[in-house]
């Protein structure tokens, strides 16, 4: 908020009882409010309202940034930097799933085709969206997974991650099927999966359809692990030559040596 004069400090009483209050974002905006108060003749009224107003988007942008770190996504992106004319995935699709209603509904996505295909920009996208919507969103490449069962066996506390991932609406887990798929990391999968099915929704991306699971993992827990996850999911299937590949050779994302 601007006013042309030196906003004077906040008595020291108010001060106080703002910090007791934890009201750090009015407090910071105080001084200078109601400086503005007076020079413009508020009624007090406008001025408890405009500090609370203060307040209350500041910790919704707090919330937000705190939500956004949780969630540990990779890059950064959204639906803003997105051309859903470019994605092979149909607009309608695009336009449902980004209602966020699926994950209201505890529904899974799963987005498979080729490398370079907007999979993971597209699930990003969507995470970020979810957050900004008040949310709580957990990104997992499928070898995170894996570390996190391995980190916890010895204790014999892996049920317990699970459970405190699954305190997230929606869990995202990234690039099934680039590498072969360790034990560890299998039996992450599974658990998450049966874990969430039907109280969380779970995004995946993969360059197989999940019928082909059973090429990188053993065949029993693929086939449990699978037939979870689709029972209540949307499908969605990328296809064409690889964005990154053909922005590369087109010279874009490209910086000259000199």
């Amino acid at each position: 908020m601007n006013t042309t004069m030196t906003a004077p400090p906040l008595p020291d009483e108010l001060e106080s009882l703002m910090r007791q209050l934890k009201m750090p974002h009015a407090r910071g905006a105080a001084a200078e409010l109601i400086a503005t108060a007076k020079a413009q003749r508020w009624e007090p009224a406008e001025v408890i309202k405009a500090l609370f107003t203060e307040e209350v988007a500041g910790r919704a942008r707090s919330m937000l940034a705190s939500r956004r770190k949780a969630a540990g996504f990779p890059s950064g992106k959204t639906f803003e930097s997105w051309d859903p004319q470019l994605s092979s995935i149909p607009a309608p699709t695009q336009q449902a799933l980004r209602t966020l209603e699926w994950v209201h509904r505890k529904e899974n996505v799963v987005v498979y085709g080729p490398a370079g295909t907007g999979k993971t920009f597209f699930l990003e996208a969507l995470g970020q969206q979810a957050v900004e919507a008040g949310h709580r969103v957990a990104w997992f490449r499928l070898e995170d997974l894996g570390a996190l069962v391995r980190a916890h066996r010895g204790d014999d506390t892996v049920t317990k991650v699970v459970t405190r991932i699954l305190r997230a609406e929606l869990i995202i887990i990234d690039d099934i099927g680039l590498l072969e798929v360790g034990a560890d990391a299998a039996e992450g999968l599974y658990r998450i999966v049966d874990a969430a099915y039907e109280k969380r929704s779970i995004a995946v991306s993969s360059n197989l359809h999940p019928a082909g699971f059973d090429e990188l993992m053993p065949k029993t827990l693929a086939t449990a692990t699978v037939d979870r996850l689709l029972h209540h999911a949307h499908l969605c299937q990328t296809s064409g030559e690889s964005v990154r590949l053909t922005q590369a050779l087109g010279g874009k994302g490209v910086t000259t040596m000199n």
